[in-house]
């Protein structure tokens, strides 16, 4: 309830200083009808509309398959990453290495440069990978169990009171 009035002031103090703020925020939110892809391409018309919306000639257009998914008539693009592209090739947003109307490959996300390409072969077979990885997993499990009844801490002595036996600093109620 508290975080719901500190809100609600919050709002009061935005709508006060700048209106347009909150307005434009609540306004632009979310999803825009713009960015759905239109129904599946049905008929070689269709077809040729789609890959005139999204910059591509016919022969380059393929839809996905109508799967349910709700990729409509978006393009199937080639599965390339970023990083494979040039990198001297003066595009117009050169840190996404991309032009103004190139069309986003439907599942972008995966295939940015900051996420693991696979433009370049590998250095090691993927069976080295394996091994190495395999086997530091067994190291650290060996040296776990090996090491599981050694356990390191500060040697301490018991606790030593006056007059042994008797009970002191006892917080249970008198009987």
């Amino acid at each position: 309830m508290a975080a719901l009035i500190k809100g609600l002031k919050f709002a009061a103090q935005i709508s006060n200083r700048n209106p347009a703020l909150l307005y434009m925020s609540v306004r632009n939110h979310g999803w825009n009808k713009d960015f759905k892809p239109g129904k599946f391409p049905e008929t070689e018309k269709e077809r040729e509309l789609a890959a005139k919306k999204y910059g591509l000639t016919p022969a380059e257009y393929q839809p996905y398959p109508d799967d349910g998914l709700g990729y409509g008539d978006y393009p199937k693009l080639p599965d390339t990453p970023v990083e494979a592209r040039d990198p001297y090739y003066p595009y117009d947003f050169p840190e996404l290495k991309r032009n103004l109307h190139d069309t986003l490959h439907a599942e972008t996300d995966f295939w940015s440069e900051d996420r693991f390409g696979t433009s370049d072969p590998l250095r090691y077979s993927m069976k080295t990978y394996w091994l190495a990885f395999l086997g530091v997993m067994t190291g650290c499990f060996a040296l776990y169990y090996w090491l599981e009844d050694y356990k390191m801490f500060r040697p301490v002595l018991a606790k030593q009171y006056p007059y042994e036996g008797k009970q002191h600093y006892t917080f249970d109620a008198k009987k």
